[in-house]
């Protein structure tokens, strides 16, 4: 009977053991998930406004140049001036409009933790077996 006990205490401290170890890897997995959702949503916001930048002084160049080409080309061919600058803003547009696809493409959210879970697994799997 004391055997008895004795294994029983051993399992249930086993068991303790094992529930604080899960415990503490479920916290560090959910603090590296906060981590990454703060750097993401701060890359987000960056991005966002580096962006708007970009768009607003290039709107800007944008029509400066094709004020200016329109001027002084205006005698000659205001129309030929304005379809020339035109193609040249769609070429461009469809460039970036590529390299946005791209990115797209290959954009990750939570790679690491995502990752780290997946390790989780299969080493609670090998564990299991």
């Amino acid at each position: 009977m004391v055997e008895g006990r004795s294994i029983l205490q051993d399992l249930h401290s086993l068991l303790k053991r094992f529930g604080r170890d899960l415990l503490g890897l479920g916290q560090i997995r959910l603090e590296l998930l906060v981590v990454e959702v703060q750097e993401e949503r701060e890359r987000w916001i960056g991005a966002f406004f580096l962006s708007l930048l970009v768009a607003a002084f290039g709107l800007l160049a944008g029509f400066s140049l094709t004020i200016a080409v329109a001027v002084l080309l205006w005698e000659h061919s205001p129309g030929y001036a304005l379809l020339i600058l035109a193609s040249c803003y769609a070429l461009a547009a469809f460039l970036y409009y590529r390299r946005l696809s791209k990115l797209r493409g290959e954009w990750s959210s939570l790679p690491h933790t995502l990752e780290q879970l997946q390790k989780d697994r299969e080493c609670l799997e090998r564990w299991l077996k």
